[in-house]
């Protein structure tokens, strides 16, 4: 018979459990939980993770994935259990996801100022080789 109480419980997860799930290391949630981003349970030496502890990793991860910085994505995922709420929390995730699109955008700018500039100083390199070929005397056979 199932044990009703175990029903209504939070499930809880290893360090193993989420780094398996989330494709990092252990060593990454440690690093996290050294931060103070990640406050798992204890029961002996094993940490226990709730379900907060996965949705916090889970947000945490996509904050380093779209590039914001550590310091941020913590300021961010904390906004949750303050005074505005996730209402909160989802303006300022909003108005820092903008900002980091400007940021790319204008990185993706340069990238392709770059891009044009060095297929001209090849193509121009190239012209003159050919040049240089071009009215070089023929080798002696």
């Amino acid at each position: 018979m199932i044990d009703p109480s175990r029903q209504t419980a939070d499930p809880t997860f290893t360090i193993s459990d989420l780094a398996s799930e989330f494709a990092v290391t252990t060593r990454t949630i440690r690093f996290y939980e050294a931060e103070g981003m990640l406050a798992p349970a204890r029961d002996g030496t094993r940490r226990v993770f709730s379900q907060r502890d996965r949705t916090r990793l889970r947000l945490i991860l996509r904050g380093k994935r779209i590039g914001l910085p550590l310091a941020e994505i913590n300021e961010i995922v904390d906004m949750y259990d303050g005074p505005h709420g996730e209402a909160g929390q989802l303006h300022h995730l909003i108005d820092r996801v903008d900002l980091r699109t400007v940021e790319l955008k204008l990185r993706r700018a340069e990238i392709d100022h770059m891009l044009a500039e060095l297929s001209a100083v090849t193509a121009a390199a190239r012209g003159r080789l050919e040049e240089l070929s071009a009215n070089s005397p023929a080798a002696p056979g």
